[in-house]
C-alpha cells in the first residue's frame, strides 16, 4: 500500500490512533499517556517542562515496512532528537490487543514547530502533543476528512504542509 492509498483510509487510521495505547519509560515502569487526557505523572517527572510530545519514525504514513528499515529510521530520529537539545525518553505506541507496536520517543520541551517538522520529515501520519496541564491532542498530518467529528481532541494539519 502506498501512502496515497492509506490517505483513503484516514478515518480508520484515526480511530486506531484514538484507541491506541501510548506509554513512556520511567525507572523501569511504563506509565500511560492518553489522547484527551492530561499526563500528571509525566508533568511530575519534569516539573519545569511546558510541553510534551510523542512521535515515532516507524512505518511512515502507517504503511508497514521491514524492521531493519524502521530501525534505521528510528536511529535517524534519535539522532535528530539529540541534536535538538530537547529532553526525550523512550516511548511505545501500540494497539490495545498488541497486534501493532512500535517504538516511539516522548519529547519534553520540544517546540511544536520542531515536532511537526520531525513528524513530517519521518513521514508520520499522527503524533501526540500537549501543554502542561492540558490534555494530549492527536496531531494528524493529513487533510481533515469530510464529516470528521469536531469534538475529538484532534488537530488536522494539511497533508501538503
Amino acid at each position: 500500500m502506498t501512502s496515497r492509498d492509506s490517505d483513503a483510509d484516514i478515518p480508520r487510521l484515526l480511530r486506531a490512533y484514538l484507541d491506541a495505547e501510548y506509554r513512556w519509560a520511567r525507572d523501569g515502569e511504563w506509565p500511560t499517556l492518553a489522547i484527551g487526557h492530561a499526563a500528571p505523572e509525566l508533568e511530575a517527572a519534569f516539573p519545569d517542562a511546558g510541553v510534551f510530545g510523542l512521535l515515532s519514525a516507524w512505518n511512515p504514513h502507517s504503511v508497514e515496512r521491514p524492521e531493519e528499515t524502521n530501525r534505521a529510521a528510528d536511529a535517524a530520529l534519535h539522532q535528530a532528537l539529540r541534536n535538538s537539545g530537547a529532553h526525550f525518553l523512550p516511548g511505545i505506541s501500540s494497539a490495545r490487543n498488541r497486534s501493532w507496536r512500535e517504538p516511539s520517543w516522548v519529547t519534553v520541551d520540544l517546540p511544536l514547530q520542531q515536532l511537526d517538522a520531525l513528524s513530517r520529515r519521518f513521514g508520520q501520519l499522527g503524533t501526540l502533543y500537549c501543554h502542561r496541564g492540558a490534555a494530549f491532542r492527536l496531531r494528524m498530518y493529513a487533510d481533515r476528512p469530510a464529516g470528521a467529528d469536531d469534538s475529538l481532541p484532534v488537530d488536522w494539519m494539511t497533508a501538503s504542509g
